[in-house]
């Protein structure tokens, strides 16, 4: 995985200042996020403040890629999260045999094979998902165009 490197101090505790410094991210957003993201569940001392171990400084970074690098809306970041911890995070992966991509075994017991097949294909590097946005905002381009090639003609 290419994931920036941040380099997480070694500490107990840290305060949500430090987190927002560490993820490049307001407070209000991290805020945010415990709401939406059950994973992400920072205790709280004595004054109320919240104080977040570094599990959730980690979660708050991989949020923060799925969300802002990967391109998944809430809904999708919040279901691939949940699929990542209930299989301990751990990619498996999809080989080839004779040319053809094998079936993971998770779409061969009933679970849709794209769902299977995205969990357990090897993430972009950097370079890729730059590519792919580029793919995406080309297309987006000429869905435009033939849109409009379609209302002309309908004139």
């Amino acid at each position: 995985m290419s994931r920036p490197a941040v380099a997480i101090p070694e500490k107990l505790f840290f305060k949500i200042g430090e987190v927002c410094e560490l993820a490049g991210v307001q407070a209000h957003v991290l805020r945010y996020w415990e709401s939406e993201f059950p994973m992400l569940a920072p205790q709280k001392n004595r004054a109320g403040q919240r104080v977040y171990r570094k599990r959730d400084v980690e979660m708050a970074l991989r949020i923060k890629e799925l969300l802002y690098e990967d391109q998944y809306t809430i809904a999708g970041a919040k279901k691939r999260l949940t699929n990542e911890l209930r299989g301990g995070g751990k990619l498996k992966v999809v080989g080839e045999q004779d040319g053809h991509a094998t079936v993971p075994a998770e779409a061969e017991k009933g679970e849709s094979f794209s769902s299977a097949y995205s969990r357990t294909v090897a993430p972009r590097t950097a370079e890729e998902r730059q590519g792919l946005k580029q793919l995406a905002s080309e297309l987006r381009e000429l869905l435009a165009l033939l849109e409009q090639e379609t209302k002309g003609r309908a004139k």
